[in-house]
């Protein structure tokens, strides 16, 4: 079995804000595109590591919002990735929580207006 989960795309207002706001708070390049129209920037990915491919997306049918779906970002190191978060104007929408084993949660408002989570494994 792999994991179910293929693609996912994030809806922005200004693809140039979105964009610094996540190399910034994760330390990633995107790669922007043009696709059916859309102005999207896509996360990287390693073709044959599991894991979803996901992308920022501009458009009339991408909506930025609190609801719907909640993506979780793999991170490092939670606290690095919240602080650069709050450097950047984003709210902490629920605080740094311990879960056992699985290690750690939060979530936060990126600078478009979506929820996004964050999961970090314990060593």
């Amino acid at each position: 079995m792999t994991n179910p989960v293929f693609h996912f795309e994030i809806p922005v207002t200004d693809m140039d804000r979105a964009i610094a706001f996540y190399e910034d708070v994760f330390g990633y390049r995107l790669t922007r595109e043009e696709v059916d129209g859309y102005d999207m920037a896509f996360f990287p990915r390693a073709g044959d590591a599991p894991g979803a491919s996901g992308a920022l997306a501009k458009g009339d049918v991408y909506r930025p919002s609190h609801d719907g779906p909640v993506i979780y970002f793999d991170v490092p190191d939670i606290d690095a990735v919240l602080a650069r978060a709050e450097a950047r104007g984003a709210k902490v929408l629920y605080a740094k929580k311990d879960i056992g084993e699985a290690g750690f949660v939060a979530e936060i408002e990126d600078s478009e207006g979506n929820r996004i989570a964050l999961s970090q494994v314990k060593p």
